[in-house]
């Protein structure tokens, strides 16, 4: 008897870690599509025939479904099933992978790119309530959320060296193409790996919040990409704005008086969680505009190609892993809020260090020291703010916790690439005079400085309010 509970049990183990494999594996995919067109964004304008306004779409059709829709396929995944949602996102991710690959004309490229949008969406909170239903315990789940956030931010950095790779020896058609495989052996596995799980009571799905928290998400998602293309005064971008606050004040009436509200107040209001994902939002701002300038610092002021371009973030996902081996530790050592603070701040001193950067620096003296600081602390930090950011859900809410977590990052991406891009390049326009390289440069280091500012007062908000927020039974001391 002993023998088969043991076997049993090693059984059940053996499944947890597989599934977590492959939910793994599709963040990786989910997460990658975020930026794996940068690289490839000349390419794709040449073969398609795309102008500059159209080719913008490209990244931001993704940007708008897949930000705008996460409450919304949060909340359903609670409802209809966290499984079902997980696998029919994954399944909708990749046709529309396979119609972005062998899209023809500009229209056809940016439709499949709203709906991959949209099947990460589905897919990613789903995958997140799923770990954190798999593994319960403070410990475990710690450690899952810890390799779960790591690869999810791998998947960033990794986009721009396979878009890289791929566009330079083969075609920009593979950075879509390579997604299939993924989604079939996840629609395969997972089935066999993971019972359906949904919220233990019979509700309804909040059709007005559902369409009211939606659609502010998608229009300040929408109007933060149009200030970055133009300006903030421009009435395509201050309209949508406006929009996007006249909704979500419209979105709380709502939430407050309905009987089953999309995401109910008291669930905002819990202190833990909402310092974790306020921090979340000003890292994500400071990680997403980095990523995109330093990639564009490369190939314009110092003269990578695209391939070497992407090569050169290799290192940084390297220390991703690092970063990721090393959380679940220093929470268990420091506990989460003197680990969350400390890699806060050595992502703070990373960016700084890349703020110095200058044209005539080579990569080893250069880039590499500050993207290695800023790669470690990043490391550090997603693990432990998944965890506390997901602190307290239950069977009844996992979805919802994982939907606003990704919202935050998404919706701070966003932010963080309109504002800092629109600061680098009004401080470059202001110093043309100067020279081209010099201008760009400084520009760059502005906006840098300003991510670790934003960075180190996340720290703050950490210091000053975590600690006072008083976790569950279980939750890792802070």
């Amino acid at each position: 008897m002993t023998s088969v509970s043991t076997t049993a049990g090693a059984d059940a183990v053996g499944r947890r870690g597989a599934a977590l494999v492959v939910l793994c594996f599709v963040q990786f995919m989910l997460v990658l599509d975020d930026n794996v067109v940068s690289v490839a964004l000349p390419s794709l304008r040449d073969d398609l025939g795309f102008g500059t306004a159209g080719l913008a779409w490209v990244v931001n059709a993704y940007f708008l479904a897949f930000g705008g829709l996460l409450l919304l396929f949060g909340r359903m995944a609670d409802l209809l099933g966290r499984r079902r949602v997980f696998l029919t996102g994954v399944a909708l991710f990749g046709a529309a992978s396979l119609v972005c690959g062998l899209a023809q004309e500009p229209w056809q490229l940016v439709a499949g790119r709203f709906v991959q949008g949209a099947g990460s969406a589905m897919a990613s909170p789903a995958a997140l309530a799923l770990i954190a239903l798999l593994f319960p315990g403070s410990a475990e789940r710690a450690r899952a959320f810890g390799i779960w956030g790591g690869i999810a931010a791998l998947g960033g950095t990794m986009g721009l060296v396979i878009s890289g790779a791929l566009t330079g020896l083969a075609s920009w058609r593979w950075i879509f193409l390579i997604n299939l495989p993924v989604a079939l052996a996840a629609v395969v596995l997972l089935p066999r790996l993971v019972p359906e799980s949904r919220a233990g009571r019979a509700a309804r799905l909040d059709v007005p919040g559902a369409v009211l928290g939606t659609g502010a998400l998608v229009a300040l998602v929408y109007g933060l990409l149009r200030a970055g293309e133009s300006s903030w005064g421009d009435a395509t971008a201050a309209g949508p704005l406006v929009l996007a606050v006249v909704l979500a004040v419209a979105f709380v009436a709502v939430e407050a008086r309905a009987a089953e509200p999309l995401v109910p107040l008291s669930f905002l209001s819990f202190r833990f969680r909402a310092v974790a994902n306020g921090a979340t939002l000003l890292f994500s701002a400071a990680m997403y505009a980095m990523a995109f300038l330093l990639m564009v610092h490369l190939q314009t002021v110092l003269g990578y190609r695209p391939l070497a371009a992407g090569l050169a973030y290799l290192p940084y996902g390297a220390g991703i892993l690092a970063g990721m081996w090393l959380s679940s530790r220093a929470v268990a050592r420091l506990g989460m809020r003197p680990a969350l603070v400390m890699s806060f701040l050595i992502t703070a001193a990373g960016l700084l260090l890349l703020s110095g950067v200058a044209p005539d620096d080579g990569y080893a003296s250069g880039v590499l020291p500050g993207m290695l600081v800023t790669s470690i602390g990043c490391g550090l930090s997603l693990p432990a703010l998944t965890v506390a950011a997901l602190t307290g859900t239950t069977e009844e809410n996992a979805g919802l916790g994982s939907a606003v977590l990704s919202s935050v990052q998404q919706i701070g991406g966003a932010v963080g690439v309109a504002v800092l891009v629109a600061l680098a390049t009004r401080r470059r326009d202001g110093l043309t005079v100067e020279g081209s390289q010099y201008a760009a440069t400084e520009g760059f280091s502005f906006a840098l400085v300003v991510a670790a500012v934003l960075v180190a007062l996340g720290a703050a908000v950490i210091a000053a309010l975590l600690g006072r927020a008083r976790p569950p039974e279980g939750t890792p001391d802070v």
